[in-house]
């Protein structure tokens, strides 16, 4: 080993392993709940939902797949799943022939509005109830460093 290296020191270490038990544990509850509950994939979920963040539930290929973090790659082949399920169409962009838009379909929107409602009684049981107003303040500060840090490094 390296002494150059910034080894992380006990505590450190304990806080970060912590970090990353609870970043495991919670995605794997999350997404077994929606499949459970609502037949999506944690995938499917995240995609209906940025669709619907938009008034005409409509968004550019590029753009969602910034918004939602994600190469485009793993974006068109999560898309063409879901266009197969009736929850999403590709529309091509008139302005620009080699754009598209990810659009929510009508019965997207009906399979988002009825697991929606079961989601957030999930996330409320596993993190906000277990938290009280200020530590849930605190986390959304914590959570807001670390992704300024995350958007500041190069990619």
């Amino acid at each position: 080993m390296s002494d150059n290296v910034p080894w992380l020191s006990a505590e450190e270490e304990r806080s970060w392993r912590a970090f990353i038990r609870l970043q495991q544990r919670l995605s794997r509850r999350l997404t077994a709940g929606l499949q459970a509950q609502s037949g999506l994939s944690g995938a499917d979920f995240e995609i209906l939902v940025a669709l619907t963040d938009v008034t005409d539930g409509r968004v550019r290929f590029q753009d969602l797949a910034e918004d939602i973090d994600w190469e485009r790659s793993r974006l068109s082949h999560q898309v063409a799943r879901m266009i197969k399920r009736g929850l999403v169409a590709r529309e091509e962009c008139a302005e620009d022939g080699r754009g598209a838009f990810v659009v929510i379909t009508a019965q997207g929107r009906e399979v988002i509005e009825a697991a929606a409602p079961k989601h957030v009684v999930t996330v409320r049981r596993l993190v906000v109830d277990a938290l009280g107003p200020d530590d849930l303040a605190e986390l959304g500060r914590i959570s807001g460093r670390i992704l300024e840090q995350l958007d500041a490094e190069p990619g």
